[in-house]
This record gives C-alpha cells, structure tokens and sequence, in this order.
C-alpha cells in the first residue's frame, strides 16, 4: 500500500468517525437559537393555548425562546404546509392535531403529505369535545335535541371550525350514531364558538378547553362530551356513549417536525415534551383545561396517527364530506 493510499484511508475514517460525533453533538447543541412552534388555528383558541404552554416548557428547560407563530387557516393546513417544507433543523416545529389525519383523505390536492412530510415528535393532550346548544335551543339533553332534529330535519344549524376539522366529523358521527340530518355552517376557527355563543348556530361540538368559560358563565348549554366517560371538568355532563353506545371521539394535540428532523433532536423534544407532563404542575394545568396527558414516544405518536386517519377516513367516505 502507497503512502498516499494510507493517508486516504486515515482521511476517509476520520472523516466517518467525526461524521458519526456530528449529529449527538449537534443535540447536545440544540437549540442554540430561537425555535418557531406553528400553529394553524388562531390565537386565543386550544390549539394556542396548548402550543404556549408547550413552549414556554421547552424555553424554560432548553434554554432558548419557542416563538409561538399563529398561521389560521384551511383548517391548520397552512401551518402544515410551512412546517412540511422548512428545513429539517428542529427550529421549526408544528403543533400538530387530529384534524391533520383528514390529509390523507385529500393528500392528492395538498401541496404536503402529511403522513410523509411531517415526522411524529411527541403526544401531549387528549379532551373531549363538548356537544354544545345556545340557551334559546329547547334541548337539555341528547335525547331532547335528537326530538327536536328529527321534527325539522335540516333546519337545526351546526357550526364547525371549518369542513373537515374535528369539530366538523363529530357533528357527522354524531349525525350517523343519532339518524338525523342538521344544516352544516362551516366557519374559520374560533369564529365558530363566538357564533354559537351569538345563537347564530344552534349546536357546535367545541373543544372543552375552549367551550369551558363559556359553558361556565351560561353562554352556552352543554348536553354531553364526546369521549366514552364522562369529563372531570364537566362531571354533571352524560358522555355521549350514554345516550349513544359505542360513539366515542377525541381532540388530540401533539407536536411533529419536518420529515428529515435528526433523530437525536427528535428524541430530546420527546423527552422534554414527556418531562411536561410527568411534572405534576404542568400536568395539573392540562387537566384544569378538560383532558389527560398522552406521554409516549415518537413511534406511539405515529401509531396514534395510523389509527386515527383510518377512523376518520371512514366518516369521511360514509358521510361522503368533500374537502376543497
């Protein structure tokens, strides 16, 4: 072997063993600037209110500023879409929710695929939705507002956050499950509870962590929550499996990074985000907003993804919703 042969091979392992030392040293590293957490929702609604105090966790224990940036619209795809196509570094991050499985059903018209695009970071919070009607609504119960559907079929107006967010495929389950047919008004995010709360809609299927204060100063009427047991916020409010057995649906939250993100990076926001919610007082300011921690790993975050945009897949093809 030449001299100059020797010196390519101790060139060529060096540079593989410093190639290997790079990425640990770049999470060791990480952050090291300020990191961009996107939301797709608006300020002042549960998604904003769970990216916050997910940041401000992660800028306390990192040691650098999570920028929360609000980017409302097409029901959080906008924000998926930046985040889809930033630079898979870790500084841009998406607070990612189960409206985003109804991707895979409109995939062919996105500029993203989610399912590829968007890599599964960490769980962080799962709630109910409430069913919810305007006081001037003659319903106190699922059983007397299913009458009240039944005797003027599509005039009872339902809001939702947009077509095909969560709020939107409740109400549709909720349609099958019942055997009644309501006027579908779609809005922009948060608009939805302000109408409902205005008697412009007369049922919305609300996050509780928004709908709560709400609820609370008399605004609006609850009738049930959509999860299988009843809501330690709302104890005096039946789940709706109650009136209708086997209904169940949930409002989930959960970070995600651009396909790419190294893994080293990944594993260091999932143990953060899952220090989160072992801590008793973070955890407790979960539960004051109606749900329960869901501390996992990236691959229990992916399977959650599986599941649920097969369960939405379903409603969307039964109730035959045409996302534009």
């Amino acid at each position: 072997m030449t001299v100059w042969h020797r010196r390519s091979l101790l060139l060529s392992s060096g540079a593989a063993a410093l190639g290997s030392l790079t990425r640990p040293a770049a999470a060791q590293a990480y952050p090291s600037r300020p990191v961009h957490l996107v939301e797709g929702y608006g300020a002042g609604g549960a998604p904003d209110i769970i990216a916050r105090l997910t940041g401000k966790w992660l800028s306390e224990r990192l040691g650098q500023p999570f920028v929360i940036e609000n980017k409302p619209g097409a029901s959080g795809r906008i924000a998926t879409d930046v985040v889809a196509k930033a630079a898979p570094d870790g500084y841009t991050l998406l607070l990612v929710l189960n409206n985003n499985t109804l991707d895979a059903a409109i995939k062919d018209r996105l500029p993203y695929d989610f399912q590829r695009d968007i890599a599964p970071v960490a769980g962080i919070y799962r709630q109910p939705l409430v069913m919810e009607v305007h006081p001037s609504v003659p319903a106190n119960s699922v059983a007397e507002f299913i009458a009240l559907a039944k005797q003027r079929p599509g005039k009872t107006n339902m809001a939702s956050a947009g077509v095909g967010t969560g709020t939107h495929i409740a109400g549709e389950m909720f349609q099958m499950a019942a055997g009644v047919s309501l006027f579908h008004v779609p809005y922009r995010g948060v608009q939805a509870l302000r109408d409902t709360v205005a008697g412009q809609a007369d049922v919305y299927f609300g996050v509780v962590a928004s709908s709560l204060p709400q609820i609370k100063a008399g605004k609006l009427r609850a009738l049930a929550v959509t999860t299988a047991t009843r809501s330690a916020v709302l104890p005096d409010v039946p789940a709706m499996a109650e009136f209708l057995p086997g209904y169940e649906f949930s409002a989930w939250y959960a970070l995600g990074a651009p396909r790419g993100t190294p893994s080293p990076i990944v594993e260091r926001l999932n143990k953060e985000v899952n220090a989160a919610l072992a801590d008793p007082a973070f955890a407790a300011q979960l539960a004051e907003l109606g749900g329960i921690a869901i501390p996992g790993t990236p691959a229990d975050f992916g399977a959650l993804i599986a599941a649920n945009t097969e369960k939405t897949g379903r409603v969307i093809r039964v109730a035959n919703i045409t996302i534009e």
